[in-house]
């Protein structure tokens, strides 16, 4: 284990063996086969299933919602926790495609770290570059695994380069890969010294290593042909001499990041990830809270909401909460306050996730991420503690870039819509705005892909056939100020005027030209494109 910095106690051993980490990448670079990888390794699966399964082939855990399985992409995040060795691993697959951006920004609040997939065909893409921004804005721990290296790939420095280059990141390699394309023979382990050696016949088995003793040592010879050979000695001491050497504390620092190599629907350098995530990656960090921050080695309970979940389990119109836990041991049964409504809440019936499935949690300790079957009463940004009045910060909500009416198929069904669209406001899908003038609703998305989520989870969930509408405005800024300015200014631009599901005050605009109309006219008042979770 690594030393943690000499300022912080010792955390508890059960603590210190939790990570806690979210997988990040662009669409398509292979986070949902990786998930699947894990999990195998880790024990909680016996075979891997895919994300394009044919016939009755195993279909990945993670994705469980029908159009995730229909279209091959994760549309929601989803947890999974598992043991593997003697660490604990909290896992979020987060959606790669940018229309569920938001989804990702807010589970990147409730990680302590981020595993970033690269496609070794492509390279750094642009979702990898946003999200990334992310996680230097949040300090978190980065480590990089480059996949798909049993395809053509490019050349290993250059995607060396284009990582230190596009992210602004120094990059140290933890393995180094041999051959690429049909000529891909495995990795050698520059951190332990072995050879990994990648076994294409059978995708659900662990690689075979061979321990050698150096890049001198003759049995290298044994395993790889004379020209690779030649070309692997060659570039490993190009790498030692050009590239950092592994610094630990530097990694967990966020100005590091060590990349493996590998082939995750092979799963080949996926064992050794896990490893260096288990050695390199943080323990449970300190939250930012106010009035004060929470720091995992407490003996009180707190945690908070940083995704809410509708309709998991479609029988029974449950809505499930993922609390993070920010310190303390916790135990079924517990009686927490919830901060915004100071209301006692007893938790009875916690779950473990692995993605879909799910089973009741005992216990969990600081750094795990539980689910809470509720009928509303939990939102995202909520906290959860043992008395004290907590409230965790820094889990945004961004206004939408687009914007539509929404109508039901059925104008008898209104109220129904109402149910639905409220949930889905809740759940953090979309932003729904109640226009002060006029009837029915406006909901605003960051990306298109997210109304044919709404519309399909809308008809399977509710039964309610709803159909998206042209609006005539284009954005939404939340209004902030002095409470009677505000309900002045509200009074005065009705047809301007909507509330969310919160009941705040948003000004819907037409044009940028509005927003600054606004400003300049009502310096007493700001206009906002994002506002924390649940004051």
């Amino acid at each position: 284990m690594l030393d943690a910095p000499t300022n912080r106690p010792q955390l508890p051993p059960e603590i210190a063996r939790r990570r806690t980490f979210a997988i990040i990448s662009h669409p398509d670079a292979g986070k949902t086969t990786l998930t699947e990888k894990f999990l195998l390794y880790g024990g909680a699966i016996q075979m891997a299933g895919q994300v394009r399964a044919k016939g009755e082939a195993r279909r990945t855990r993670s994705d469980f919602m029908q159009m995730e399985k229909d279209r091959g992409i994760s549309v929601s995040a989803s947890a999974m926790s598992f043991d593997y060795g003697t660490f604990r691993f909290n896992l979020v697959d987060t959606p790669g495609h940018s229309d569920f951006s938001e989804d990702t920004y807010r589970t990147l609040t409730a990680v302590d770290a981020a595993v970033m997939v690269i496609d070794g065909a492509k390279g750094v893409e642009s979702q990898t570059q946003k999200l990334f921004e992310v996680c230097r804005l949040r300090d978190l721990p980065i480590l990089t695994f480059c996949n798909k290296m049993d395809r053509e790939s490019r050349d290993t420095f250059e995607i060396i380069d284009e990582i230190q280059e596009m992210l602004a990141i120094d990059v140290t390699p933890a393995s180094w890969p041999i051959g690429v394309g049909s000529d891909f023979l495995g990795c050698y382990d520059m951190l332990n010294n072995r050879l990994e050696l990648m076994d294409r016949a059978d995708r659900n088995k662990v690689a075979e290593s061979v321990k050698i003793e150096g890049l001198d040592d003759p049995k290298l010879a044994e395993h790889v042909p004379e020209h690779l050979l030649v070309k692997l000695l060659e570039e490993v001491e190009m790498a030692r001499e050009l590239l950092p050497a592994l610094d630990p504390q530097s990694v967990l620092e966020g100005h590091m990041t060590p990349i493996w190599f590998g082939s995750a629907i092979n799963s080949f350098g996926v064992k050794e990830l896990m490893d260096g995530i288990g050695t390199y990656g943080p323990e449970p960090q300190v939250q930012a809270a106010e009035p004060r921050q929470i720091a995992p080695e407490e003996d009180k309970v707190a945690g908070f909401v940083f995704k809410v979940q509708a309709n998991m389990d479609p029988k029974h119109r449950d809505r499930v909460a993922f609390l993070r836990m920010a310190s303390g041991h916790f135990k079924r049964g517990m009686k927490l306050t919830h901060v915004r409504s100071k209301k006692p809440m007893t938790v009875s019936n916690p779950v473990l996730f692995l993605a879909s499935d799910r089973e009741l949690a005992e216990e969990a300790w600081a750094g795990d991420i539980i689910g809470i079957p509720n009928h509303g009463q939990l939102r995202i940004g909520d906290t959860l503690t043992e008395g004290e009045a907590l409230k965790v910060t820094g889990i945004p909500s961004f206004a939408p870039e687009l914007l539509k009416n929404c109508r039901a198929g059925d104008p008898m069904k209104a109220k129904h819509l109402d149910k639905a669209l409220m949930q889905f406001a809740e759940e953090g899908a979309a932003k729904v705005f109640k226009p002060m003038m006029g009837s029915g609703f406006i909901v605003g998305v960051v990306g298109a892909l997210q109304f044919e989520v709404l519309a399909s989870r809308i008809e399977l969930e509710y039964g309610l056939p709803v159909r998206f509408e042209p609006t005539q405005f284009t954005s939404a800024r939340w209004v902030h100020g002095d409470k009677a300015a505000v309900d002045a200014f509200a009074a005065k631009n009705k047809q301007h005027m909507a509330t969310d599901n919160d009941g705040d005050a948003v000004f819907m605009t037409r044009l940028q030209w509005d927003i600054d109309r606004v400003q300049r006219d009502h310096p007493e008042l700001t206009l906002s494109a994002t506002k924390e979770m649940q004051v």
